[in-house]
C-alpha cells in the first residue's frame, strides 16, 4: 500500500531531509511491512522534489504507536505525474534494525509500544464543531500522559448518515448532538439501541438544550449528557470511563 508524506523539514544539506508518513492504524503499517519495508525500502507518495541519492530520514507512525519509528535512507528513483513520490533504499544501522525488532511488538500488540487505540463516531451538523472534538481527540491521544489511549475518529452531519454508518462500521464510542438535520440525535440513539441492537456501545448524547435536552437523551438510551460548550478534559474522562464499564474494567 502507498502512504503520504504529510510534511517535511527543510535542512542543510549536512543533515538528512525529513518525510514523515503516517499509517491509518497497526494492520496498516504491519500490511506495509510485510510487502516492502522488511524488505529495506518503501515508496512514498510525496509532492516534495528530491534528487536520488539524497539522504532521507523516515519517520514512520500510526494511531496508538508510543513512539514513531526512524529508519535512515536513501532516494535510490523518484516518480512524477499525479502521483509524485520517491523510492527509498533504507540504510543498515539502529534504526532499521529497531524496525524489524518493533514488529513483532506491535503483532503481539505489546503496551510498551502500542495504546489501545478507540474509534470514536462524532454525529454533530456544526463542522466547525466536529473538526474541533476530532482535533482534540487525536491530539489529546497523541500526548496521553496514562500511554494506553488513542483514538481514530470518525464524523458525520446528519443523523441519517450516522445510522447508515452504525451499520456498517464498528465503533467503541459514539458522541451523538440531539439537534441533527434529517433525524434527530434522540432518534438516532433509540434506533441504535433498539433496531441496531448496539446496546452496549457507549453514547454520549451532547446539547446546550440544558436539564430537558438532558432528560430527552437519557431516556433515549444515552449512556452519559455533557452540556455544551463541552471541555474536551470532561470528554476524555468520560470517554475513558465509559469504555472501562462497557468492558467491564472495574
Amino acid at each position: 500500500m502507498t502512504h503520504v508524506d504529510r510534511t517535511d523539514k527543510r535542512t542543510d544539506v549536512r543533515t538528512p531531509v525529513t518525510l514523515f508518513v503516517d499509517y491509518d492504524g497497526a494492520e496498516d503499517f504491519l500490511g506495509d511491512y510485510t510487502e516492502n519495508l522488511s524488505r529495506g525500502g518503501t515508496f512514498v507518495l510525496t509532492g516534495r522534489e528530491l534528487d536520488v541519492d539524497a539522504q532521507i530520514k523516515l519517520v514512520l507512525s500510526f494511531p496508538g504507536l508510543l513512539a514513531p519509528i526512524s529508519v535512515e535512507g536513501v532516494v535510490r528513483w523518484t516518480r512524477a505525474g499525479e502521483q509524485p513520490g520517491v523510492g527509498i533504499e533504507f540504510l543498515d544501522g539502529a534504526g532499521r534494525d529497531r524496525l524489524a525488532s518493533i514488529v513483532d511488538r506491535i503483532e503481539r500488540r505489546d503496551a510498551g509500544v502500542v495504546s489501545r487505540v478507540l474509534a470514536v463516531l462524532v454525529v454533530e451538523d456544526n463542522p466547525h464543531i466536529a473538526q474541533l472534538i476530532q482535533d482534540g481527540l487525536e491530539a489529546t491521544g497523541r500526548r496521553d500522559p496514562h500511554g494506553d489511549l488513542a483514538f481514530t475518529v470518525a464524523s458525520v452531519g446528519d443523523g441519517a448518515a450516522a445510522l447508515q454508518l452504525l451499520r456498517v462500521q464498528h465503533f467503541d464510542v459514539a458522541i451523538v448532538d440531539l439537534y441533527l438535520p434529517v433525524v434527530n440525535g434522540s432518534s438516532v440513539i433509540h434506533q441504535a439501541r433498539r433496531e441496531l441492537g448496539l446496546v452496549a456501545l457507549p453514547i454520549i448524547a451532547v446539547s446546550g438544550g440544558g436539564e430537558k435536552a438532558r432528560q430527552v437523551a437519557i431516556e433515549a438510551g444515552a449512556t452519559t449528557f455533557l452540556d455544551k460548550p463541552m471541555r474536551l478534559r470532561s470528554m476524555i474522562h468520560s470517554i475513558r470511563e465509559l469504555t472501562k464499564l462497557a468492558e467491564g474494567v472495574p
